[in-house]
């Protein structure tokens, strides 16, 4: 395989790994009305840490409208916030206890076609017995400082 043909593999790789996130839409609000194409809204999303049953966080961010943004090639303002919850039982594997798994995305979903993603990373705060999800915005070359952080605390 030639070097082009890689490049182009891994940017559709990446293109359909990020596009797919498993999140369910919960609803969303107009924030600007575009006469032509979709307007431009705040989202609601949920997803569930897919390492860590009974962990649940709400995601909610900017989805740009317009013409650029019905076909898929608009991108995304930064603006995320999250909020995380326990929705049932906990139980944390001995990688998460240890923090070998901090900083672990947990979520990621496209922003925009070049290369922008929100992502949601979880650490583990071992002295206050704490998980923490911290979300965020990055390209390839820079990213965003905006972020949004949210814990679920843990009872023994």
């Amino acid at each position: 395989m030639s070097v082009s043909a890689k490049v182009v593999f891994s940017c559709l790789l990446f293109l359909f790994v990020a596009a797919n996130a498993q999140a369910d839409e919960i609803g969303s609000v107009r924030t600007r009305f575009k006469l032509l194409g979709a307007n431009d809204r705040v989202v609601v999303e949920a997803f569930d840490d897919p390492d860590i049953a009974g962990a649940t966080c709400y995601l909610s961010r900017a989805r740009t409208g317009g013409i650029s943004g019905s076909v898929g090639i608009a991108e995304d303002t930064s603006d995320a916030s999250l909020e995380c919850l326990q929705t049932g039982p906990i139980t944390l594997s001995e990688e998460i206890r240890s923090g070998k798994a901090d900083g672990e995305r947990v979520f990621r979903k496209a922003a925009s076609i070049f290369f922008k993603t929100v992502q949601v990373v979880r650490f583990y705060d071992k002295k206050r017995n704490t998980l923490v999800y911290l979300t965020y915005s990055n390209k390839i070359i820079d990213g965003s400082p905006q972020n949004s952080v949210a814990a679920i605390a843990l009872r023994n």
